[in-house]
Protein backbone atom coordinates (compact mmCIF):
# COMPACT_ATOMS: atom_id res chain seq x y z
CA UNK A 1 0.00 0.00 0.00
CA UNK A 2 1.15 3.46 -1.05
CA UNK A 3 -0.07 7.06 -0.59
CA UNK A 4 1.23 8.97 -3.77
CA UNK A 5 0.60 12.40 -1.47
CA UNK A 6 2.68 13.83 1.30
CA UNK A 7 0.95 13.12 4.31
CA UNK A 8 0.80 14.80 7.39
CA UNK A 9 -0.43 12.52 9.82
CA UNK A 10 -2.29 14.44 13.10
CA UNK A 11 -3.49 12.63 16.75
CA UNK A 12 -4.70 15.80 18.57
CA UNK A 13 -6.06 14.79 22.03
CA UNK A 14 -7.69 15.98 24.98
CA UNK A 15 -4.31 16.50 26.72
CA UNK A 16 -1.72 15.94 24.13
CA UNK A 17 -1.04 16.77 20.37
CA UNK A 18 1.05 14.31 18.46
CA UNK A 19 2.34 14.71 14.50
CA UNK A 20 4.38 12.73 12.19
CA UNK A 21 5.47 13.54 8.60
CA UNK A 22 4.48 10.15 6.77
CA UNK A 23 6.51 8.84 3.36
CA UNK A 24 5.31 7.10 0.49
CA UNK A 25 5.37 3.61 2.47
CA UNK A 26 3.76 5.00 5.00
CA UNK A 27 7.08 5.84 7.55
CA UNK A 28 8.11 8.26 10.17
CA UNK A 29 10.10 10.92 8.18
CA UNK A 30 9.86 13.33 11.19
CA UNK A 31 7.70 13.27 14.39
CA UNK A 32 6.80 16.07 16.60
CA UNK A 33 4.95 15.93 19.99
CA UNK A 34 2.86 18.89 22.32
CA UNK A 35 1.56 19.22 25.10
CA UNK A 36 -1.27 21.50 23.34
CA UNK A 37 -4.29 18.99 23.91
CA UNK A 38 -7.15 20.12 22.81
CA UNK A 39 -8.43 22.04 26.24
CA UNK A 40 -5.03 23.86 25.77
CA UNK A 41 -6.92 25.78 23.09
CA UNK A 42 -8.76 28.28 23.69
CA UNK A 43 -12.53 28.52 21.10
CA UNK A 44 -11.55 29.75 17.34
CA UNK A 45 -7.47 29.13 18.03
CA UNK A 46 -7.23 25.62 16.93
CA UNK A 47 -6.25 26.80 13.17
CA UNK A 48 -3.60 29.14 14.70
CA UNK A 49 -1.94 26.76 16.70
CA UNK A 50 -2.04 24.36 13.69
CA UNK A 51 -0.48 26.53 11.99
CA UNK A 52 2.27 27.35 14.19
CA UNK A 53 3.05 23.92 15.20
CA UNK A 54 2.46 21.62 11.74
CA UNK A 55 2.67 24.92 8.94
CA UNK A 56 5.84 24.27 7.82
CA UNK A 57 4.87 20.78 6.51
CA UNK A 58 2.08 21.80 5.05
CA UNK A 59 3.85 24.19 2.60
CA UNK A 60 5.04 21.04 0.94
CA UNK A 61 3.11 20.99 -2.31
CA UNK A 62 -0.10 18.19 -2.26
CA UNK A 63 0.24 17.56 0.98
CA UNK A 64 -3.01 15.71 2.63
CA UNK A 65 -3.27 16.44 6.40
CA UNK A 66 -5.65 14.22 8.48
CA UNK A 67 -6.51 14.44 11.88
CA UNK A 68 -7.71 12.03 14.50
CA UNK A 69 -9.03 12.48 18.24
CA UNK A 70 -11.12 14.49 19.90
CA UNK A 71 -9.94 17.87 17.74
CA UNK A 72 -12.85 16.69 15.67
CA UNK A 73 -15.36 16.56 19.40
CA UNK A 74 -17.88 19.17 19.65
CA UNK A 75 -14.95 20.86 22.21
CA UNK A 76 -12.68 21.21 19.48
CA UNK A 77 -11.53 22.49 16.27
CA UNK A 78 -15.44 21.40 14.47
CA UNK A 79 -17.33 18.68 15.48
CA UNK A 80 -17.61 15.36 13.19
CA UNK A 81 -20.39 13.53 13.66
CA UNK A 82 -19.64 10.01 14.54
CA UNK A 83 -19.46 7.48 11.49
CA UNK A 84 -22.46 4.59 12.77
CA UNK A 85 -20.75 1.07 13.17
CA UNK A 86 -21.02 -1.06 11.31
CA UNK A 87 -17.54 0.76 9.61
CA UNK A 88 -14.51 0.21 7.42
CA UNK A 89 -11.79 2.50 5.68
CA UNK A 90 -14.46 3.36 3.04
CA UNK A 91 -17.43 4.64 5.32
CA UNK A 92 -14.67 6.78 7.33
CA UNK A 93 -13.63 7.61 4.38
CA UNK A 94 -17.29 8.97 3.28
CA UNK A 95 -17.70 10.64 6.44
CA UNK A 96 -13.91 12.56 7.09
CA UNK A 97 -15.11 16.47 7.52
CA UNK A 98 -12.82 18.77 5.28
CA UNK A 99 -11.62 21.83 7.29
CA UNK A 100 -10.19 22.64 4.15
CA UNK A 101 -11.07 20.92 0.65
CA UNK A 102 -8.91 18.08 -0.54
CA UNK A 103 -5.94 19.31 2.01
CA UNK A 104 -7.09 19.04 5.74
CA UNK A 105 -10.10 16.52 7.22
CA UNK A 106 -11.07 15.41 10.34
CA UNK A 107 -11.80 11.61 11.16
CA UNK A 108 -15.02 11.33 12.57
CA UNK A 109 -14.52 8.71 15.17
CA UNK A 110 -17.51 5.95 15.56
CA UNK A 111 -20.68 5.43 17.26
CA UNK A 112 -22.85 2.03 18.29
CA UNK A 113 -25.62 0.69 19.94
CA UNK A 114 -25.84 -1.61 22.62
CA UNK A 115 -27.80 -4.43 22.80
CA UNK A 116 -29.44 -3.74 25.79
CA UNK A 117 -32.83 -2.69 26.17
CA UNK A 118 -32.05 0.80 26.00
CA UNK A 119 -29.75 0.22 22.66
CA UNK A 120 -27.21 2.84 24.81
CA UNK A 121 -24.70 4.30 22.06
CA UNK A 122 -21.42 4.17 22.49
CA UNK A 123 -18.28 6.53 21.21
CA UNK A 124 -14.75 6.54 20.02
CA UNK A 125 -12.61 9.25 18.68
CA UNK A 126 -8.80 8.60 17.57
CA UNK A 127 -9.04 4.82 18.64
CA UNK A 128 -10.83 3.98 15.39
CA UNK A 129 -7.12 4.69 13.43
CA UNK A 130 -5.00 2.96 15.73
CA UNK A 131 -7.64 -0.20 15.26
CA UNK A 132 -7.48 -0.53 11.74
CA UNK A 133 -3.90 0.84 11.94
CA UNK A 134 -3.33 -2.36 13.97
CA UNK A 135 -4.95 -4.39 11.86
CA UNK A 136 -3.01 -3.34 9.06
CA UNK A 137 0.07 -3.94 10.58
CA UNK A 138 -0.90 -7.79 11.63
CA UNK A 139 -2.36 -8.67 8.38
CA UNK A 140 -5.52 -9.23 9.79
CA UNK A 141 -9.10 -7.56 8.96
CA UNK A 142 -10.78 -9.70 12.22
CA UNK A 143 -10.22 -9.69 15.78
CA UNK A 144 -10.87 -8.56 19.14
CA UNK A 145 -8.69 -5.06 20.08
CA UNK A 146 -8.23 -3.58 23.63
CA UNK A 147 -7.32 -0.25 23.81
CA UNK A 148 -6.50 0.31 27.63
CA UNK A 149 -6.26 3.92 28.93
CA UNK A 150 -8.80 6.39 31.12
CA UNK A 151 -11.99 4.74 29.07
CA UNK A 152 -10.97 1.68 27.99
CA UNK A 153 -12.33 -0.08 24.31
CA UNK A 154 -12.95 -3.35 23.43
CA UNK A 155 -13.50 -3.89 20.02
CA UNK A 156 -14.90 -6.27 17.63
CA UNK A 157 -13.48 -6.65 13.70
CA UNK A 158 -14.94 -8.15 11.35
CA UNK A 159 -14.00 -8.80 7.41
CA UNK A 160 -12.25 -4.80 8.10
CA UNK A 161 -15.29 -3.36 9.92
CA UNK A 162 -16.05 -2.32 13.36
CA UNK A 163 -18.98 -3.95 14.44
CA UNK A 164 -19.83 -3.52 18.02
CA UNK A 165 -17.23 -1.97 20.75
CA UNK A 166 -18.02 -1.29 24.39
CA UNK A 167 -16.50 1.36 26.81
CA UNK A 168 -15.25 0.73 30.26
CA UNK A 169 -14.58 3.29 32.73
CA UNK A 170 -11.40 1.75 33.94
CA UNK A 171 -8.89 3.72 34.13
CA UNK A 172 -10.91 6.90 35.51
CA UNK A 173 -12.41 4.81 38.64
CA UNK A 174 -9.11 3.47 39.54
CA UNK A 175 -7.83 7.47 39.53
CA UNK A 176 -11.02 8.31 41.32
CA UNK A 177 -10.94 5.38 43.62
CA UNK A 178 -7.03 5.77 44.94
CA UNK A 179 -6.57 9.68 44.79
CA UNK A 180 -10.57 11.11 45.47
CA UNK A 181 -11.48 7.98 47.91
CA UNK A 182 -11.16 7.12 51.60
CA UNK A 183 -9.49 3.75 49.99
CA UNK A 184 -6.38 6.24 48.79
CA UNK A 185 -6.16 7.04 52.44
CA UNK A 186 -4.23 3.64 53.18
CA UNK A 187 -2.52 3.07 49.67
CA UNK A 188 1.12 4.22 49.23
CA UNK A 189 0.89 5.36 45.32
CA UNK A 190 4.49 5.15 44.51
CA UNK A 191 5.07 2.01 45.50
CA UNK A 192 5.79 -0.91 43.13
CA UNK A 193 3.63 -2.91 40.93
CA UNK A 194 2.65 -5.94 42.76
CA UNK A 195 2.05 -8.67 39.67
CA UNK A 196 1.39 -11.11 42.00
CA UNK A 197 -1.20 -9.77 44.05
CA UNK A 198 -2.70 -7.79 41.05
CA UNK A 199 -3.28 -11.30 39.63
CA UNK A 200 -4.97 -11.83 43.22
CA UNK A 201 -7.16 -8.98 42.19
CA UNK A 202 -8.16 -10.26 38.93
CA UNK A 203 -8.91 -14.25 40.21
CA UNK A 204 -10.93 -12.76 43.00
CA UNK A 205 -13.32 -10.75 40.40
CA UNK A 206 -13.44 -13.33 37.84
CA UNK A 207 -14.98 -15.64 41.32
CA UNK A 208 -17.12 -12.67 41.87
CA UNK A 209 -20.58 -14.63 41.40
CA UNK A 210 -19.31 -16.94 44.46
CA UNK A 211 -17.84 -14.20 46.03
CA UNK A 212 -20.03 -10.95 46.55
CA UNK A 213 -20.43 -8.00 44.63
CA UNK A 214 -18.03 -5.89 43.07
CA UNK A 215 -18.48 -2.94 45.90
CA UNK A 216 -17.84 -5.10 48.36
CA UNK A 217 -14.57 -6.20 47.10
CA UNK A 218 -13.47 -2.58 46.67
CA UNK A 219 -14.33 -1.78 50.39
CA UNK A 220 -12.03 -4.86 51.29
CA UNK A 221 -9.21 -3.06 49.71
CA UNK A 222 -9.73 -0.39 53.03
CA UNK A 223 -9.57 -3.87 55.18
CA UNK A 224 -7.16 -5.59 53.54
CA UNK A 225 -4.88 -2.37 54.55
CA UNK A 226 -6.02 -1.61 57.65
CA UNK A 227 -5.53 -5.40 58.61
CA UNK A 228 -2.27 -5.68 57.35
CA UNK A 229 -3.07 -8.19 55.19
CA UNK A 230 -1.45 -6.05 52.41
CA UNK A 231 0.72 -3.36 52.71
CA UNK A 232 -0.14 -0.17 51.58
CA UNK A 233 2.32 -0.20 48.71
CA UNK A 234 0.23 -3.41 47.69
CA UNK A 235 -3.07 -1.61 47.42
CA UNK A 236 -3.00 0.09 44.65
CA UNK A 237 -1.96 -3.43 42.29
CA UNK A 238 -4.76 -5.25 44.04
CA UNK A 239 -7.22 -2.62 42.93
CA UNK A 240 -5.63 -2.57 39.76
CA UNK A 241 -6.40 -6.29 39.92
CA UNK A 242 -10.20 -6.10 41.10
CA UNK A 243 -10.83 -2.91 37.99
CA UNK A 244 -9.32 -4.92 35.24
CA UNK A 245 -10.97 -8.16 36.74
CA UNK A 246 -14.13 -6.80 36.33
CA UNK A 247 -13.55 -5.39 32.87
CA UNK A 248 -12.23 -9.00 31.87
CA UNK A 249 -15.15 -10.83 33.82
CA UNK A 250 -17.25 -9.81 30.86
CA UNK A 251 -15.03 -10.32 27.94
CA UNK A 252 -13.80 -13.39 28.06
CA UNK A 253 -16.74 -15.75 28.44
CA UNK A 254 -15.87 -15.85 24.28
CA UNK A 255 -13.47 -18.45 23.00
CA UNK A 256 -10.53 -16.57 21.50
CA UNK A 257 -8.61 -19.04 19.06
CA UNK A 258 -6.91 -15.67 17.45
CA UNK A 259 -4.53 -13.61 19.62
CA UNK A 260 -6.45 -10.67 21.27
CA UNK A 261 -4.36 -7.35 20.10
CA UNK A 262 -3.34 -4.73 22.62
CA UNK A 263 -3.15 -1.56 21.51
CA UNK A 264 -1.23 1.41 23.39
CA UNK A 265 1.88 1.98 25.51
CA UNK A 266 4.02 -0.62 27.27
CA UNK A 267 3.01 0.78 30.50
CA UNK A 268 -1.04 0.76 29.53
CA UNK A 269 -0.62 -3.11 28.21
CA UNK A 270 1.74 -4.46 30.71
CA UNK A 271 -1.29 -5.21 32.98
CA UNK A 272 -3.57 -6.41 30.81
CA UNK A 273 -0.91 -8.68 29.12
CA UNK A 274 -0.69 -10.34 32.26
CA UNK A 275 -4.17 -10.61 33.42
CA UNK A 276 -4.74 -12.04 29.79
CA UNK A 277 -1.87 -14.50 29.89
CA UNK A 278 -3.11 -15.46 33.52
CA UNK A 279 -6.45 -15.95 32.28
CA UNK A 280 -4.99 -18.62 29.02
CA UNK A 281 -5.98 -16.08 25.97
CA UNK A 282 -3.33 -14.96 23.77
CA UNK A 283 -2.39 -11.44 22.97
CA UNK A 284 -0.34 -9.62 21.28
CA UNK A 285 0.74 -5.55 21.38
CA UNK A 286 1.22 -2.58 19.25
CA UNK A 287 2.50 0.44 20.10
CA UNK A 288 1.94 4.59 18.62
CA UNK A 289 2.78 3.13 15.42
CA UNK A 290 -0.79 2.03 15.28
CA UNK A 291 -1.87 5.64 15.10
CA UNK A 292 0.34 6.41 11.92
CA UNK A 293 -0.19 3.16 10.00
CA UNK A 294 -4.30 3.83 10.33
CA UNK A 295 -4.18 7.61 8.98
CA UNK A 296 -1.89 6.12 6.39
CA UNK A 297 -4.02 3.56 5.12
CA UNK A 298 -7.07 5.68 5.40
CA UNK A 299 -5.53 8.31 3.51
CA UNK A 300 -4.53 5.24 0.84
CA UNK A 301 -8.13 4.05 0.62
CA UNK A 302 -9.97 7.98 0.00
Amino acid sequence: MSNTRPLIAIDWGTSSLRGARLGASGQVLESREFPRGILTVPPGQFEAVFDELFGDWMQVPGALCLISGMAGSRQGWQEAPYCPCPAGFAELGQHLLWLKTGRIALVPGLSCLGSDALNTPDVMRGEEVQIFGALHLEGRDSATLVLPGTHSKWVQVQGGRVTQFQTFMTGEVFALMSQHSILGKTMDLQGAFDETVFLQGVDTIQQNQQRGSVLHHLFAVRTLGLFERLSAAQLPSYLSGLLIGEELRHQTAATHTEPVILIGSEALTLRYTLALQHLRIPCQSRGAEATWAGLFALASAC
